[in-house]
């Protein structure tokens, strides 16, 4: 299978050009997508897919890391983790956006929808009644977890939050949304010595994620070498 022809179909996609439309440009990109989606998944296999993420050329990367965003299953879950670290941003923005794709859908169809309709719930109350529900029937449904811990923060329950994102991360080591997540709880609690060391973590797994190094560098002035916080975590 040629390289040339997955770089093809990636090249399809429309890039916005200055004075049109948003709306005209958007629904031609949805429809492109759909068709590169298509195109991908005729030509390619997920094996093909993953010998691209190495590839040399910036586009081919780029190409790969899109289509297994679509396609690919949770063997692509380390794989497109190591493009976090690519030389070329589009590549590590991509590869940020494949992996949350691949953990809503990683326990399966069903469940995809129920979490992505959970996520979407404005009453906070019924949608963590819903995921605990999810997580009964799912245990290692990660994503489930992350997004229950998510309500957890959200609700100041900082250290349940913390919990499950301890969870998300025994099931899904490459979870940056977890590890940077359980560092804000860490913030809130004031226990920012062992926050420090769960933003490093999350640097070392994504380490252009936004605001992360500037939250390391504060902290570090904060503490300095003479801190005496000493917190357990």
């Amino acid at each position: 299978m040629s390289t040339a022809l997955l770089v093809e179909f990636y090249h399809r996609l429309p890039e916005r050009r200055e004075g049109e439309d948003p709306q005209t440009w958007l629904e031609q990109f949805q429809s492109a997508v759909v068709a590169f989606k298509k195109s991908a998944a005729q030509s390619y296999n997920e094996g093909t897919l993953l010998r691209l993420l190495v590839s040399a050329d910036r586009d081919t990367r780029q190409a790969a890391v899109l289509a297994l965003g679509f396609l690919g299953t949770m063997a692509t879950n380390k794989p497109l983790a190591q493009r976090l670290h690519d030389d070329d941003e589009r590549v590590r923005q991509l590869a940020a956006n494949a992996l949350w794709a691949l953990w809503f859908r990683a326990d399966g169809e069903d469940n995809e929808k129920e979490l992505q309709r959970l996520a979407r719930w404005q009453d906070r109350g019924r949608a963590l009644t819903g995921l605990n529900e999810l997580i009964d029937r799912s245990p290692r449904f990660a994503e489930a977890y992350n997004q229950r811990a998510i309500i957890y923060f959200q609700t100041r329950q900082f250290e349940k939050a913390i919990a499950d994102c301890e969870t998300v991360l025994a099931l899904n080591p490459h979870h940056f949304g977890a590890q940077v997540g359980m560092a804000q709880c860490l913030m809130q609690l004031r226990r920012h010595r062992a926050a420090l060391r769960a933003f490093r973590k999350t640097r070392r797994m994504h380490p252009t994620l936004e605001g992360v190094e500037e939250t390391i560098r504060a902290l570090e002035e904060a503490l300095g070498e003479g801190g005496t916080r000493d917190d357990k975590k």
